[in-house]
């Protein structure tokens, strides 16, 4: 039988355990971004971390263990961001300049930095992508239901869906251009404009529904409630 004494002193120790493995984890994410999938090495994490080998070892027996497991950690992080930036704006009314930033500032930071570190490496390595692929579709999933819910907009137009997926490869886009140098001018530019765009296209949900009470097509749509300016998926020509 287990005492009440023992129960109690393997409480702190596993404490203690769980703060080394996601201060082991962290300072992974860290080192992905800032020195890349081949620098970021067990014993250099473990020495950031200032955790010793062994001690890293009892956590994370390999490299490979490490990445997969800071890969899933950098997953959960990214979607716990886009659902906090679902409640940071009030419910109406919504600037599309503000939202727009708020959706390019998840291709700017540590994690985005972490995770196109591990893109790269996915694409010559066949297990790491086959962990990664499905992680990030679920990302992409997540980034879009977000997208659509602070854009106001309604996904049964058509039309609306893909303008909505070329909103968040934009801001992909402009986080990209960001890794090398400062472009936030220029970024700041192109939100502006896009915003512009997005508010002259895109039908928003109460538009939507009010123009299909009377009848009508929804503003930003055409007679046959397509978006003005997109294409239908059947008629693209890849």
């Amino acid at each position: 039988m287990t005492s009440t004494r023992d129960s109690h002193s393997r409480e702190p120790q596993q404490d203690r355990s769980r703060a080394t493995r996601q201060r082991l984890l962290d300072t992974a994410v860290e080192c992905l971004a800032e020195l890349g999938f081949a620098a970021t090495t067990l014993t250099v994490v473990a020495e950031r971390a200032g955790v010793s080998r062994g001690a890293a070892q009892h956590h994370f027996r390999t490299h490979e263990e490490l990445i997969t497991v800071a890969l899933t950690h950098i997953i959960e992080a990214q979607v716990a961001d886009l659902r906090a930036v679902a409640t940071t704006l009030p419910p109406t009314p919504r600037s599309t300049e503000a939202v727009l930033g708020l959706l390019t500032n998840l291709y700017t930071g540590v994690l985005f930095r972490a995770s196109l570190h591990l893109w790269v490496a996915a694409s010559a390595d066949d297990k790491l992508h086959a962990v990664i692929v499905p992680l990030e579709r679920r990302v992409g999933r997540v980034a879009h239901d977000v997208a659509v819910e602070l854009l106001g907009v309604d996904e049964n137009v058509p039309g609306v869906r893909e303008t909505v997926q070329a909103t968040l490869d934009l801001a992909r886009g402009l986080g990209l251009a960001a890794l090398l140098t400062d472009d936030s001018a220029r970024r700041g530019r192109v939100l502006h404009r896009w915003a512009q765009t997005l508010d002259a296209i895109l039908p928003t949900t109460s538009s939507a529904e009010g123009a299909a009470a009377r009848g009508e097509s929804p503003a930003g749509t055409n007679a046959g409630g397509e978006v003005l300016g997109a294409t239908r998926t059947a008629d693209r020509h890849d």
